[in-house]
C-alpha cells in the first residue's frame, strides 16, 4: 500500500488502492447514512475495520493502530470539552496525555492560542464560550502534536454562517502554515467546494466519484436546466425525458433539474414542452455544473442538510 512516512512529502492515508496526498485537504462527502463518520471512525481506529485495508500515515490500522494514533489528530462531531475548565488548562491537559515536558507545553500552548486565534478567552471556562470557539479549541486540542494528518468530522454542523467562515479560516491557515493534512467530512456542498482540494463521494458505502471540485463539475460536462413547477402541477418527468435534448431529469418536490448541453438553447423547447402537457411552471433557470449537480448524479440525490430539512 503505503511505505511507511519519514517525513512530510509521503502519502499520509491511503485504502483500497487509494492514497491521499501530503498536504492536501480532502472532503468527504455522503447522504446521511452513506458510511462517513463510519469510514473516519475506522480510519482513526475508534471502529473495527471489517473489510479491505486501511493505511493511515504508513501504519495499516489494524495492525498498528499504536502507532496511527500517534500521528493523527481528531475532531469529532460533538466537541469532547470540559465546561469546567479554561480553555489553556485543557491545551495544558492534551499536551500531557501525549507525554510532553512542561517547557514544551508552555511553548506548545502559546503557538497553538495564536494559531486558533481564542484570544483572551484562552483563560475562561469552556462554558462561556460560543459554538465557533468551542470548534476552535476542540481543533487546537487535536493539534497539540502536530499531527501529520487531521480528521474533522462535519467540524462546522450546527454553527451559524460567522462562525462556520471562522472555521473555515482557521481549515486554511492549520492547512497552509502547518501543512498539516486534512480529512474533512462535511453536509455542506459549499463548505467542500470551498476547502477541498479533492473531494470524494461516497453512496451505498462505496466510493462513487473522486476528484478535484473542478474536475467532478467537467465530467458532467452539461448545464442545468432548473425548473420550478407550480403548485398542483402534474409531474413532467416523462414530458422531459421524451425530448431529444435532454441528457438526464431529476425531480425533487416541485424543483425538476434538466441536464441539457446549451442550457440557453433549450429553454425555449422545454418551456414549449411542458406548456403543451399542461404541466403549470413558475420559473425556468439555466446554471453551469455545481458539486450540488454532481452530487446529484452520483447519488441520485440532493445533499439535504440539517437547516434545509
Amino acid at each position: 500500500m503505503v511505505q511507511t512516512p519519514r517525513d512530510r512529502h509521503e502519502h499520509p492515508f491511503s485504502g483500497q488502492g487509494r492514497r491521499g496526498e501530503t498536504g492536501e485537504i480532502y472532503g468527504f462527502l455522503g447522504p446521511n447514512g452513506a458510511g462517513k463518520s463510519t469510514t473516519v471512525r475506522m480510519l482513526c481506529t475508534l471502529l473495527g475495520v471489517t473489510e479491505g485495508r486501511a493505511v493511515v500515515a504508513g501504519y495499516d490500522v489494524t495492525t498498528d493502530p499504536d502507532q496511527v494514533r500517534l500521528r493523527i489528530g481528531v475532531a469529532l462531531q460533538e466537541a469532547a470539552l470540559d465546561p469546567k475548565q479554561t480553555g489553556r488548562e485543557l491545551l495544558d491537559l492534551s499536551c500531557r496525555l501525549f507525554g510532553l515536558d512542561r517547557a514544551t507545553r508552555l511553548r506548545r500552548v502559546d503557538e497553538l492560542i495564536g494559531l486558533v486565534d481564542i484570544g483572551d478567552a484562552i483563560d475562561r471556562r469552556v462554558k462561556t464560550y460560543s459554538g465557533g470557539m468551542a470548534r476552535r479549541l476542540d481543533l487546537a486540542c487535536a493539534l497539540v502534536h502536530q499531527p501529520l494528518v487531521l480528521f474533522l468530522d462535519e467540524p462546522t454542523t450546527g454553527l451559524d454562517p460567522v462562525s462556520r467562515t471562522s472555521v473555515w479560516e482557521e481549515v486554511r491557515r492549520l492547512n497552509r502554515e502547518e501543512g498539516t493534512t486534512i480529512f474533512l467530512t462535511t453536509q455542506y456542498l459549499e463548505e467542500a467546494d470551498q476547502l477541498a482540494d479533492r473531494v470524494g463521494i461516497i453512496s451505498r458505502g462505496r466510493l462513487a466519484a473522486e476528484g478535484t471540485p473542478d474536475e467532478l463539475k467537467r465530467k458532467i460536462g452539461t448545464d442545468c436546466v432548473e425548473v420550478t413547477l407550480a403548485a398542483g402541477t402534474g409531474d413532467p418527468t416523462e414530458v422531459l425525458r421524451a425530448l431529444t435534448i435532454t441528457q438526464g431529469v431529476h425531480r425533487e418536490g416541485d424543483r425538476v433539474s434538466v441536464d441539457v448541453d446549451d442550457g440557453a438553447a433549450s429553454l425555449s423547447p422545454i418551456a414549449v414542452a411542458l406548456s403543451e402537457a399542461g404541466i403549470g411552471v413558475e420559473g425556468l433557470t439555466v446554471h453551469r455544473p455545481t458539486l450540488d449537480d454532481v452530487f446529484l448524479q452520483v447519488t441520485g440525490e440532493r445533499l439535504q442538510n440539517e437547516e434545509q430539512a
